[in-house]
C-alpha cells in the first residue's frame, strides 16, 4: 500500500454537466495536495480496485442528477457487484472488489456535484454546476487535509 488519498473522478465531459467529475479532477490536479493521487476516467471500471486498495482512502467524484446541492458527501461501504455488466459499476461495488481481491481496509467516499444539463452535447458546465464545483472543491480541500494529515499520523505511530 503506499498510502494517502486516491480521488477516482468520472463522467462524460462531452455532455455537458456529465463532466462535473472531469473538472473536478482538471481542477485539483493544478494543485494537488500533499498525499493525493487523481485519476479520471469516463466511467468506473473494475480495475479501478487494485488502485484502490493502494490507497488508505478513495473519493469517488462524479455529476448528480438530483440529490442536495451544491454537492452531496457520504462514507460507502463495499458491497458484492449486483451488475452483469461492468458498464454500470457503483462505487460501493469498486471498493468492495478492492477488499475482497485485494484485502484493502481503505475508507470510502462519494462526492457527489449537483448538476443540470446532462441532455445536451457540449464540454461547457452551466453556470449553477460550476457553481456546485466551487463549493465541492473547497469542501475538498479541507477533507484532504484533514484525512491525508490523520494517515500520516497513523503511520508515524505505526513506526
Amino acid at each position: 500500500m503506499s498510502g494517502g488519498l486516491l480521488l477516482l473522478c468520472y463522467g462524460n465531459p462531452g455532455r455537458r454537466d456529465d463532466g462535473l467529475g472531469a473538472a473536478f479532477a482538471e481542477a485539483v490536479e493544478k494543485s494537488p495536495p500533499e498525499g493525493v493521487t487523481v485519476e479520471v476516467n469516463y466511467q468506473l471500471m473494475i480495475e479501478d480496485a487494485a488502485r484502490i486498495a493502494e490507497h488508505d482512502a478513495v473519493v469517488f467524484v462524479d455529476a448528480a442528477v438530483v440529490g442536495p446541492e451544491p454537492f452531496d458527501f457520504r462514507v460507502i461501504e463495499g458491497s458484492a457487484s449486483r451488475s452483469f455488466s461492468t458498464h454500470s459499476i457503483l462505487p460501493e461495488e469498486v471498493l468492495g472488489l478492492a477488499r475482497e481481491l485485494f484485502g484493502s481496509q481503505g475508507k470510502g467516499y462519494v462526492l457527489a456535484i449537483r448538476g443540470y444539463v446532462f441532455e445536451d452535447f457540449g464540454e461547457a458546465l452551466s453556470k449553477r454546476a460550476k457553481e456546485n464545483l466551487s463549493a465541492a472543491l473547497d469542501f475538498f480541500a479541507q477533507f484532504a487535509e484533514r484525512v491525508v494529515d490523520s494517515t500520516q499520523r497513523a503511520e508515524r505511530v505505526r513506526w
